[in-house]
């Protein structure tokens, strides 16, 4: 029997540790993961948004901008400052930070970031925004969404944003209501070839809709100094092209730019 092994079950006087005791200071701790994985928490630093609130997702389409050449950094900064996906349908959110145009309804479309970020650059080239470094007092014909009526806001002194299509006009508060936008801006429904007279003069014109010609009440209103940008039809191209107009003492300059393609611009409301 002695030189046999010991069969089970064996006896606690038989049962040999495979590891030296642990000593009785040691005091157990099942909590112990908990505790060191909220310590690693704390030191973590919060995250600044998720997902599509994210800035890291702006700065990325900010960073395509640059690269394609847009240089203008007040007019990057207003696209790094304002959500593009808080504009569009939510169904389409996925692609806001592309460069791309989306509809927005009422055979509407929200510009493609990178025609924004040109109008918008040709604006600071006005003799009024160049001295001032800002916009001043800037006339948006056709406020869509809301998105540029946004950027504008982030650059400008006061906005005045004119939509001749009531859904829309009321879409876009809806949306701006949602934002966090400076200074002085107004939504306005209605005719946006006639302007707004009670407050012009404006240092920036931009309109969103192309016509066969600049309406007359653009041009009255524009300050001396003052820029106006609009795509408007050229026979010669054949389609829109981005027409800009500087008032000086002389008279009016016009300049030929880019061709774009935009919706039509209307006269009346809807």
């Amino acid at each position: 029997m002695s030189g046999k092994p010991p069969r089970f079950p064996l006896g606690l006087q038989h049962v040999q540790p495979r590891s030296p005791a642990r000593p009785a200071t040691d005091v157990l701790r099942p909590q112990r993961p908990l505790h060191e994985a909220a310590r690693d928490a704390a030191r973590r630093v919060a995250p600044s948004g998720l997902g599509l609130d994210s800035p890291a997702v702006r700065e990325r389409m900010v960073a395509r901008l640059h690269a394609d050449g847009l240089r203008c950094e007040p007019v990057l900064r207003a696209f790094a400052a304002v959500p593009r996906h808080h504009f569009v349908d939510s169904a389409l959110a996925i692609q806001a930070y592309e460069d791309t145009s989306l509809p927005i309804g009422l055979g509407q479309t929200i510009s493609k970031p990178s025609v924004v970020g040109r109008m918008l650059a040709l604006l600071f080239g006005g003799e009024r925004a160049a001295a001032a470094g800002h916009l001043g007092r800037v006339l948006e014909i056709g406020t869509g969404c809301g998105y540029q009526a946004a950027l504008l806001a982030q650059i400008s002194k006061r906005v005045v944003s004119i939509e001749r299509l009531k859904p829309l006009h009321d879409k876009a508060r809806d949306n701006l209501a949602a934002s966090r936008h400076p200074g002085d801006l107004r939504l306005l429904y209605g005719d946006g070839r006639l302007g707004h007279a009670p407050l012009a003069p404006y240092d920036s014109i931009v309109a969103a809709a192309g016509g066969e010609d600049i309406p007359q009440a653009w041009l009255d209103q524009l300050a001396e100094g003052g820029r106006l940008v609009a795509p408007m039809h050229d026979p010669a191209a054949g389609g829109q092209v981005l027409v800009v107009i500087d008032r000086r003492p002389e008279g009016l300059r016009r300049q030929v730019h880019d061709a774009v393609h935009f919706v039509p611009l209307k006269s009346g409301t809807a």
